[in-house]
């Protein structure tokens, strides 16, 4: 019994140490569930641009997608519509000049013509469904348009997309200076490239502004 005694003694620590051998292991932690690259992408926030919070989700989504297949800076597309249609984004907005310009950049009946429509089917469409006019219109252009006024000026008066700030668009008594007159900053009888593009650097920055902005 002694014999006994010292080894149940000699052995006491066993049990504070070693673990009963039918004892249930601890469960590892469950791994976290793998979410699929496309919903991930789904929460990721969308690009902010100018005026993108006066617009839906799905067209300033396509301007940006739009914009970089022309190789061009998505805000100063937006700042060109912004202008263009007076703040709007309006499909359907007409040149109040009477020329027949209509929609996101103004398309003049000949250019809507041109691009396999009218101004009135133009009119008709979602501002969305008009991006795609608005990319088809500019797509020669791809590459050229890397500064504001280039850009706008694939809008107003093409020829003048890679000439200097200060080449002369329209000049005093002319129908084209007519139309535009509201660009001739400084009353002096002619529009150059910068000049025509003042008025929409004027909106880029009011499109960034909070609020506008999105």
């Amino acid at each position: 019994m002694a014999q006994l005694s010292l080894l149940s003694s000699l052995f006491s620590w066993l049990p504070r140490w070693v673990a009963p051998l039918d004892a249930a292991p601890t469960p590892a932690p469950a791994p976290a569930p793998l979410v699929p690259a496309a919903s991930r992408s789904a929460f990721q926030p969308d690009p902010v641009i100018a005026w993108g919070a006066q617009v839906t989700g799905d067209f300033k989504r396509k301007t940006i997608a739009i914009s970089r297949r022309l190789n061009m800076d998505p805000n100063h597309l937006m700042a060109i519509m912004a202008f263009e249609t007076g703040r709007s984004f309006d499909p359907a907005i007409t040149n109040h000049a009477g020329s027949g310009a209509t929609g996101l950049i103004q398309f003049m009946p000949a250019t809507a013509k041109g691009l396999g429509t009218t101004t009135a089917r133009l009119a008709t469409m979602s501002a969305v469904d008009q991006l795609d006019y608005v990319e088809t219109y500019l797509t020669p252009y791809a590459g050229r348009m890397g500064d504001l006024p280039s850009a706008y000026m694939a809008v107003l008066y093409p020829r003048a997309v890679d000439k200097e700030p200060d080449y002369v668009l329209f000049r005093k008594g002319s129908v084209a200076y007519k139309l535009n007159r509201g660009l001739d900053t400084n009353g002096n009888g002619h529009v150059t490239k910068l000049e025509a593009a003042a008025k929409v650097e004027a909106l880029l920055a009011e499109g960034l502004r909070p609020g506008m902005r999105g």
